[in-house]
């Protein structure tokens, strides 16, 4: 039986020399990798007492929808700024060439709600370090991070290191 990085595209060289890109849409190409990503997730949170699920535009909702369908919670997404119709709080974040604005409709989370945040991939941790932010400052309180990937080498767990944080992948470089 494969392994669920066996389902991952590694791309030497790219966007720059000495770097290896991990691909996570290999993954969601193949069915079975497909599967694999959602029941570790699910694994991942067995015994974990939360009410909702958050993920970051995009990839998030790609792996956060069908964990919050399958444990029967509901799902809030966190979007580029701009995007959200409602009203929103936002959180600015630094990027490795600038920053950038998240944005989450402020009812979206209720106080006292224990939330789990899903992503594909960790590296520098700044995307849910934001975040973690933005639900706590609407009395929401995390319970749990998890990633389909990590880029251990970026340290980006050193940023959520208040946090129970869980990667199903861990790539020891960039």
């Amino acid at each position: 039986m494969k392994k669920l990085d066996d389902y991952v595209r590694s791309i030497p060289d790219f966007p720059e020399p000495g770097i290896i890109f991990r691909d996570v849409t290999s993954i969601l190409q193949d069915a079975d990798g497909l599967h694999l990503a959602i029941d570790s997730l699910m694994e991942s949170l067995k015994g974990v007492d939360y009410d909702v699920v958050v993920g970051p535009e995009s990839r998030g909702f790609i792996f956060g929808v069908p964990v919050a369908y399958e444990a029967h919670k509901s799902f809030v997404p966190v979007r580029k700024k701009g995007k959200l119709p409602c009203e929103t709080i936002s959180a600015e974040y630094d990027l490795e060439y600038g920053s950038a604005v998240i944005e989450i409709h402020k009812d979206a989370i209720q106080p006292g709600q224990k939330v789990v945040i899903i992503d594909d991939l960790i590296a520098t941790g700044g995307t849910i370090e934001a975040i973690t932010g933005l639900i706590e400052k609407l009395g929401g309180e995390v319970v749990k991070i998890c990633f389909v990937m990590e880029l251990a080498g970026l340290k980006g767990r050193e940023k959520l290191s208040g946090y129970e944080v869980e990667s199903i992948i861990t790539y020891e470089g960039k």
